[in-house]
């Protein structure tokens, strides 16, 4: 069982629609997969075609404030072998609420850790949208993954928040969590006509070489319409670009993933 976390702190790179596609994906191919929705927006929430508007205690908040625990919030999406944990704007008060506890960095992590260590959880894959901020949240899923997966917009400023993002990754592995691993880069958003897509490619594979998969996500419309049905694109429209790009990412991806299996 793998927690990985999907992060960017730059907003509107693809994160969320990653997280969907990924965990269904995934999920089409036997993988039980949990998403848990870290993101105060909620959007993989409803990107699932669930409600982020109920009860608070029922969403991730009510697992880091206390009240709850993780297998009371757990719900079954309309997808097979996929479950989320989904979030609403509660979850924007946790920093202050938490102001007073030296270990808040933790509170996710050994919840996690709870739950799988007493319950018959058998998910292949926890999926963990964060939010688009290097806030306490942020902090919370770097502390509980074991690897990160990083969408990279290919656009101007791209590379320069990719900088600073490494640097927060550096601090936590030193002082929090010092098996945190770059699983790999998704360059999203990429336009063949735009000489800039291919320039930002190029940039991040002379610098990130292997971390940086094949596979590139395509500007598709098709990607910003299906969360507004509710469901993954795979599902809304296979056959789009978007849909067949996330496809051949997500089998990189199990190769990937066969590989450290192997090796380790």
């Amino acid at each position: 069982m793998k927690i990985i976390s999907i992060i960017n702190q730059k907003g509107g790179v693809g994160k969320t629609t990653t997280v969907i596609n990924l965990a269904s994906a995934l999920s089409q191919q036997g993988k039980k997969i949990l998403v848990i929705d870290l993101d105060p927006q909620g959007n993989a929430t409803t990107g699932l075609g669930l409600s982020n508007t109920e009860k608070s205690d029922q969403t991730i908040y009510g697992i880091l404030n206390g009240t709850m625990k993780i297998s009371d919030v757990i719900k079954k999406t309309k997808f097979e072998n996929l479950d989320l944990i989904s979030s609403n704007v509660d979850l924007s008060g946790l920093e202050v609420e938490t102001a007073g506890d030296r270990d808040r960095a933790f509170i996710l992590k050994s919840k996690l850790t709870a739950y799988l260590n007493d319950s018959r959880a058998s998910y292949d894959y926890i999926l963990v949208d964060c939010p688009p901020s290097l806030s306490l949240l942020t902090v919370m899923a770097l502390v509980s993954s074991n690897s990160l997966l990083v969408p990279l917009q290919t656009e101007f400023f791209a590379l320069e928040g990719l900088t600073q993002l490494m640097k927060t990754i550096e601090r936590i592995k030193v002082n929090l969590n010092p098996d945190l691993e770059i699983q790999g880069i998704l360059l999203t958003m990429y336009d063949r006509r735009n000489k800039l897509s291919s320039q930002v490619e190029q940039e991040a594979r002379d610098y990130f070489k292997e971390k940086v998969y094949q596979t590139v996500i395509p500007r598709n419309v098709r990607l910003s319409e299906a969360p507004s049905h509710g469901m993954p694109v795979l599902i809304y429209d296979k056959n789009c670009p978007g849909s067949k790009s996330y496809y051949s990412f997500t089998d990189e991806f199990i190769v990937q993933e066969n590989k450290i299996g192997s090796a380790a």
